[in-house]
């Protein structure tokens, strides 16, 4: 699927250079085309503004001399620019609708009173989640035959009932997610890093600061990160993606830009989000499954990074999962114990400002971009009928959003290891997990999921590759 939109166009003067109209629509659209009408003649100073923002490798630039150019040339030159959309593809905002051409009238919105940015607030509200919905409406449960099928291979194959243990039921889950026995093999594999800043790690539930969430996104694009060097050892690919990174002006070169906000807010002060940026980074993580898809990958994976983000995903797996915040709130990246009772504090509130709330008001209130985004990821994965794998606390949160969500979608995940944070494994025990591998890791970016690919890719030869008792001429019966 694409993008909610293929082009925006901006004919609203000195907002069409405003970093904050286009951040917001710009999780939505896969080009964005600006046409700056009237007394913005000077390329070079709106070229500075945009490369000011971090926009120029985002936006399109169509320059109107008003002496020369009518309005109508202006909007399909801004068109052509991102090679010519289908009007119904393309988001026009304008001062007055009579500027815009007849034939590309039925996508313009007329920016009203209160200014561009609020306008662009009502659009988002009207068209947030869409992608998400579709992909949710979409999901259909494993097929259990196939499942059953595999099972049944395994009791022909040369070795004693059950002696490969859990390889054999991550076999046969395999199977009923590919619809066939023996299952293919779920290889290769993208990573999706989802990257985003929490308003709560003002609080102190942190000793990091929260410039170390734009620094690693850095080392993830350079390859320097551990998930990188763990996702070469089991040929993976990496997508990292900016969904709400605080501390840039701009874009980080190299990541997939699509940040919904600047970071949440404090969620010990107020909702972290509204509902529309809950919902806008689901689409966002829907968007990034199709792109790993798209890509080649036969199986996703989930990573994430965010200074502060284990204290909104231990109040999510609390809301959830009706724990009391003691029972899901750990030291995260290593809080002493006055911190960590100040941290249960927030967790505790967090967890009683969205009690009785629906799914999504819960995610937008106590949650963050990253978990949103990666709840979208496991969504868009499980409509694919594609395996994902999850890492530690954070994703545990985000597929149990996801499954609160969209019923059904944990059939589609794999744990693939137990994260030391208590929440973790009261999250898996929820959705009726067990983890693959369990070596005290608490990094998060999605180590200790890739970690666990070579065993989902050894469960799918074994059931393809292995000889059975028939082919040695013998009676399964025997073993």
């Amino acid at each position: 699927m694409r993008a909610a939109l293929d082009a925006v166009i901006i004919d609203i003067g000195s907002g069409a250079v405003d970093p904050e109209v286009v951040n917001r629509i710009d999780p939505l659209v896969t080009e964005l085309a600006v046409a700056i009408i009237a007394g913005h003649t000077d390329a070079a100073a709106v070229e500075d503004a945009l490369a000011r923002s971090g926009l120029d490798e985002r936006v399109h630039v169509v320059l109107a001399d008003p002496h020369v150019d009518d309005r109508a040339a202006a909007w399909h030159r801004a068109l052509a620019a991102v090679g010519h959309p289908h009007p119904q593809r393309a988001l026009g905002l304008t001062g007055r609708l009579d500027h815009v051409p007849d034939d590309l009238r039925i996508g313009a919105t007329e920016v009203g009173a209160d200014g561009p940015l609020a306008t662009v607030g009502r659009w988002v509200a009207d068209t947030a989640g869409k992608r998400f919905d579709a992909a949710a409406a979409a999901v259909t449960p494993p097929d259990h035959a196939a499942a059953d099928a595999a099972r049944a291979r395994h009791a022909q194959l040369t070795k004693p009932a059950g002696s490969l243990g859990e390889l054999e039921e991550l076999g046969a889950r395999l199977a009923g997610m590919a619809g066939s026995s023996p299952p293919p093999v779920p290889s290769p594999a993208c990573v999706g890093v989802f990257i985003g800043d929490h308003g709560v790690a003002a609080s102190g539930v942190t000793p990091w600061p929260q410039e170390v969430t734009a620094a690693m996104a850095g080392n993830f694009v350079a390859g320097g990160a551990a998930i990188n060097v763990l996702a070469r050892q089991a040929g993976a690919a990496v997508l990292a993606v900016d969904v709400g990174i605080a501390t840039v002006d701009g874009a980080v070169e190299g990541l997939l830009h699509r940040r919904v906000r600047r970071g949440t807010a404090d969620l010990s002060a107020g909702p972290a989000m509204s509902v529309a940026d809950a919902r806008l980074a689901l689409d966002v993580g829907v968007e990034a499954a199709d792109l790993a898809l798209d890509g080649g990958a036969r199986c996703l994976v989930t990573g994430e990074m965010g200074i502060g983000n284990t204290t909104p995903a231990a109040a999510l797996i609390g809301a959830f999962t009706s724990m009391a915040a003691s029972k899901v709130t750990g030291r995260g990246t290593g809080i002493d114990d006055t911190a960590l009772v100040a941290k249960t504090t927030i967790v505790e509130a967090a967890m009683a400002s969205v009690a009785g709330a629906p799914p999504i008001e819960v995610l937008a209130g106590i949650g963050g971009l990253e978990i949103a985004a990666m709840a979208g990821f496991v969504v868009g994965a499980a409509r694919a009928r594609v395996p994902v794998v999850i890492d530690g606390v954070i994703a545990c949160a985000a597929a149990l959003t996801a499954e609160h969500l969209c019923p059904g979608a944990r059939a589609w995940c794999i744990a693939g290891h137990r994260s030391p944070e208590p929440a973790a494994t009261l999250a898996l025990d929820h959705l009726g997990l067990r983890p693959l591998v369990d070596l005290g890791l608490r990094l998060g970016e999605g180590t200790g999921a890739v970690l666990a690919l070579p065993l989902l890719e050894s469960a799918a030869r074994i059931l393809s590759e292995m000889a059975t008792f028939e082919d040695l001429g013998l009676d399964a019966g025997a073993s």
